[in-house]
């Protein structure tokens, strides 16, 4: 993981001293919006969240939440930019047993919380050049996906039904890909707004104290995007 990390600094410390082309502004990104998680039927086999879901009472949609992120962009260019960015979502569903209760007829409740912090060294392709006003673009790149899944509360023990109260927690980072599409709308010289959505796709192992081996990073960003060009 740290090996990834650092390798992720020298590559923005790379971009960040590529000298920018003439005429040609460097600028930065923001965006806020909404992740959706990837639905039910899509997620990787074996993915943790699928598996409570045999057992809890929760759906995987109300991992749905809130994205912000920061992208540097550099211009290569009439028709090309790329970029390095970060971002962040953060999530904690309450769930409860289908099937058991406590003792006294109560729930058993825990919460689970689903962290991700996406990197990503990205280009983007604006296929009618940054000369005019309105600019679409796509494109796509790496992600690095630090990631913080936990499960805190009351849990059954299945060989003899009994409630103990636990923490469980997996950490880590992983590599994916990540694809885009968007568009700007000027407001003046130096600002613009507009629109962008993001897909990443990712996957981690995680230890047999869950009750599935892998943990689903994937989702698409809906987003709203501020460009201030330096």
């Amino acid at each position: 993981m740290r090996i990834v990390q650092n390798t992720f600094g020298v590559l923005v410390a790379a971009l960040l001293m590529l000298p920018a082309p003439a005429h040609a502004q460097p600028a930065i990104n923001l965006s806020f919006g909404g992740f959706a998680v990837t639905g039910e039927d899509a997620r990787v086999d074996g993915d943790v969240l699928f598996e409570n879901r045999d057992i809890l009472a929760f759906d995987v949609a109300d991992f749905n939440t809130g994205s912000v992120g920061l992208d540097w962009l550099l211009p290569v260019g009439e028709f090309l930019e790329v970029g390095a960015g970060i971002g962040f979502t953060s999530r904690t569903v309450p769930s409860v047993y289908d099937s058991f209760v406590n003792r006294d007829g109560s729930e058993i409740e825990q919460d689970l919380k689903l962290r991700i912090v996406p990197m990503s060294i990205t280009a983007r392709l604006l296929p009618f050049g940054r000369s005019r006003a309105v600019k679409p673009y796509l494109g796509g790149g790496l992600g690095i996906f630090n990631y913080r899944y936990s499960e805190v509360g009351d849990f059954v023990d299945f060989s003899d039904r009994s409630v103990f109260s636990d923490r469980f927690v997996a950490t880590g980072t992983e590599l994916g890909p990540v694809a885009l599409a968007g568009i700007r709308f000027p407001l003046g010289d130096t600002w613009s707004l507009g629109g962008e959505v993001r897909y990443q796709k990712a996957s981690a192992d995680l230890s047999n104290e869950f009750l599935g081996p892998k943990l689903d990073l994937g989702g698409f960003h809906y987003l709203m995007t501020v460009h201030f060009k330096f």
